[in-house]
């Protein structure tokens, strides 16, 4: 799939996306601003293509200036009241729209992570991954969308994802990337709308 084609097929999903969504954006922000103290959006270093540092841009789901874990894990105390309700249903990922308007991110593409769980994958294989636009959703977005369950009995959060799930997304990434197609796109896309409403 040639690139000019991957961000035509992303302009025209998210330029429309964002005026339609307009409206859900105004009432998640007075929410958050009503719910808690702080910021709207949560910025995040995140990797992109080609190894390019980026800031992903999420709608806040944490009480302001809290610190911790990069993970989430289960019933997370820093998590706010809407914030529950917002990452149940993903409307937290929505800014990321803007991200992918100004070309660090794709609507389909390996998930980026932050520098430091990057720099565990091996160099042949970031490398590899890190070819293509990162994105709002792949195989392992959909595959572990309830991720903060999985590792809320753990007794070493942090060690079980780099060793049990890191290694999984990696294989799913490279999945994509060596799959990737128009066609697989919106057959992604489609599969993730799904799991999120039903």
């Amino acid at each position: 799939m040639k690139m000019n084609s991957k961000r035509l097929f992303d302009l025209s999903g998210v330029i429309p996306g964002l005026l339609l969504l307009s409206p859900l954006f105004l009432f998640i922000a007075i929410w958050i601003k009503l719910d808690s103290r702080g910021p709207i959006l949560f910025f995040q270093t995140r990797i992109g293509q080609h190894g390019k540092p980026f800031q992903i841009i999420k709608f806040r789901t944490m009480y302001h200036q809290t610190a911790g874990l990069k993970l989430t894990i289960g019933q997370d105390a820093r998590i706010t009241r809407c914030g529950q309700f917002l990452r149940k249903y993903k409307l937290d990922e929505l800014p990321q729209l803007i991200n992918v308007l100004k070309g660090e991110m794709s609507l389909v593409g390996p998930r980026p992570e932050v520098p430091e769980y990057v720099a565990l994958y091996p160099d042949g294989i970031r490398e590899y991954v890190l070819s293509v636009p990162v994105g709002i959703t792949d195989y392992a977005s959909i595959e572990f969308r309830n991720e903060s369950e999985l590792l809320a009995h753990s007794q070493q959060p942090e060690t079980d994802y780099v060793q049990k799930i890191l290694p999984v997304k990696l294989a799913y990434h490279q999945k994509y990337v060596s799959e990737r197609s128009m066609y697989l796109d919106i057959r992604l896309i489609v599969r993730t709308v799904k799991k999120v409403l039903f």
